[in-house]
């Protein structure tokens, strides 16, 4: 379980007591003009000019003045020495952060913690900002106020009657607000997190929320989203009059007190030097002081704890409520747990009543979908764009979990299947073909590490990759993927996918950026395996090849042969017209 915030504060300054204890030091040097201002302001009115002795006057100043360079030298030093107390709690942050949303991430049944992202960027960035903003003010206050009321002690102890009762006050009225501002604090942060999750589902669909017709409720449920965000931020601007009204208290009253007194302090004894140097103190020592603590502890200190507390919330791998699973997805019921860790038998793919949709109230799409394919069969899907290709893929390789109906890999619902049997059972190879900085080595066998060099061998040259790999330099040469055209990551790509013996290859517009010939080097390769291989065809002769085709139009699904389809859905006719068209167009 992770650490609340206060903990993780107390932990910080317990490893890292030597670089406090230095930054301490030097806030005491910046304390300096706080501690001496006022009573040499006294010394220069009472001693100086008032008795007829300006010179001697005009050295206290002066000695106010060199007071005023060494606090400006200790100011220096001391935001000098922060970065030896923020950055290393950065770092800590970092690891956190990154630890819990790989968890996350790597769950099967459960979203991509994409709010991560967020946290990462945004929140640790904030944390680490707020962090040091609140050491900084924190410590120069309690400093700075221990060293005014040390001062105003000197010059009279009946100036303390004046200073201390408002100065209580303000900081009680601050503090009881800091409870209900650190609510609409957090609620902030929440609505941050919930765009970042809004926008990142809708980025990933847009062609099927373009396909269902659904820009207007998507529009809908963003614009609400950054609705709530600004209600939120509205609702935490409105306790900023608190921390007015605190400071007022705090930080002016004692002013307008000690003015109000003067005559009877005076009456009791008090030289007028006292009271000027008394009103410096609380002018430029105290007010400020107090103005920096109540902005930054109500302001960055706000944002600290909330912000700190929603990292270390979605840290903990097991934290409930953490990183919730889309709200449209059924949780994985016991019964679809395999015994013993079962994988596959075979590369037999089976949808009952399937249904997908991106959002509760968008249109479906894929509706109550039933399909079987036989081990070893190969099956192109094919339809127009956004008719939800994509995203019949991602659900048959257990991506996307279905809204309703099951989806089985020989004979095992997907969803019971963990990531490490999940990524043994099935290869998917999206149109985005990823390449990494490395060796071609690393690139083409990271799906199966064990590859030796004739496995690497038979594999590009039944994908057709070796004059690639000859051009390259080589399995053990370096790859820079921004000098690989689209269509030679492609081939790389193939190639990772041919070797791992997984019962089940769906290739997403994979081939997309090979030519013709390529592509049905390719697809023959894969066809030649004892494996189910999926296509989502974008040319006539890659669906012609396969036994199977499934022609999609939103949730609208026509199964059967190339000549039947020709013979019997007008859309494929369509398709088949429009992709002849294209090849016409190229040879021209």
């Amino acid at each position: 379980m992770s650490p609340r915030p206060g903990a993780l504060l107390r932990s910080t300054l317990r490893t890292r007591r030597r670089e406090f204890v230095r930054l301490t030091g030097w806030s005491l040097v910046e304390a300096v003009p706080a501690l001496l201002s006022g009573w040499l302001v006294a010394r220069a009115v009472d001693d100086g000019f008032l008795a007829d002795r300006t010179a001697e006057g005009l050295g206290w100043l002066g000695l106010l003045a060199c007071a005023v360079l060494v606090g400006a030298w200790g100011t220096r030093q001391a935001t000098l020495q922060l970065a030896g107390v923020v950055e290393p709690f950065r770092d800590d942050l970092v690891t956190l952060v990154t630890t819990g949303t790989l968890h996350r991430s790597a769950r099967v049944g459960q979203s991509a913690d994409t709010a991560g992202v967020a946290r990462l960027t945004e929140q640790v960035e904030i944390a680490r900002e707020s962090y040091g903003a609140v050491v900084l003010f924190v410590q120069s206050f309690v400093v700075t106020a221990v060293s005014v009321l040390l001062g105003l002690a000197a010059l009279d102890p009946a100036l303390l009657l004046f200073v201390v009762p408002p100065l209580a006050a303000g900081l009680a009225l601050f503090l009881m607000a800091l409870r209900a501002m650190a609510a609409r604090q957090r609620a902030v942060v929440l609505a941050d997190e919930a765009i970042a999750e809004q926008v990142s589902t809708v980025a990933g669909g847009l062609r099927d929320v373009t396909a269902c017709g659904a820009e207007a409720t998507v529009r809908r449920r963003a614009g609400a989203r950054i609705d709530e965000a600004a209600s939120a931020a509205r609702a935490l601007a409105g306790l900023t009059a608190l921390r007015t009204a605190a400071l007022g208290v705090g930080g002016w009253l004692p002013i307008v007190l000690i003015l109000a007194g003067a005559p009877w302090l005076v009456r009791d004894g008090v030289t007028a030097g006292a009271i000027l140097g008394a009103l410096t103190y609380v002018a430029q020592g105290l007010q400020p002081a107090l103005r920096g603590f109540v902005q930054g502890l109500g302001g960055s200190g706000l944002w600290l704890l909330v912000t700190l507390g929603r990292i270390l919330e979605a840290a903990d791998p097991g934290a409930a409520g953490a990183a919730p699973p889309r709200a449209a997805t059924p949780p994985p019921t016991a019964t679809a747990q395999t015994p013993g860790g079962t994988l596959p038998r075979d590369g037999r793919v089976e949808l009952h009543g399937v249904t997908f949709g991106y959002a509760p109230s968008a249109e479906p799409v894929v509706r109550d979908l039933d399909l079987s394919l036989a081990s070893g069969t190969h099956l192109a899907v094919v339809g127009p764009s956004g008719a939800g290709k994509s995203t019949l893929t991602a659900l048959i390789a257990g991506v996307l979990e279905p809204q309703v109906g099951q989806v089985d890999l020989g004979g095992v619902p997907v969803r019971a299947l963990d990531l490490d049997r999940l990524s043994r059972s099935r290869v998917l190879i999206p149109q985005e073909a990823y390449v990494v900085a490395g060796t071609l080595r690393e690139n083409l066998a990271y799906l199966h590490p064990a590859a030796t060099s004739p496995d690497l061998d038979a594999a590009v040259r039944a994908i057709g990759a070796g004059a690639l790999v000859e051009r390259l330099g080589g399995y053990d040469a370096q790859v820079d993927p921004a000098l690989l055209s689209a269509g030679e990551r492609q081939l790389i790509a193939l190639v990772r996918a041919l070797l791992p013996p997984a019962p089940l290859v769906l290739l997403d517009e994979a081939t997309c950026h090979l030519d013709p010939a390529a592509e049905a080097v390719a697809e023959r390769a894969f066809a030649g395996r004892p494996a189910t291989l999926i296509v989502c065809a974008h040319r006539i002769s890659s669906a012609s090849r396969a036994d199977l085709v499934l022609v999609m139009d939103g949730p609208r699904c026509r199964l059967g042969t190339h000549d039947q389809l020709l013979a019997d859905c007008a859309l494929y006719r369509d398709l088949i017209g429009h992709w002849d068209q294209m090849a016409t167009d190229v040879r021209r």
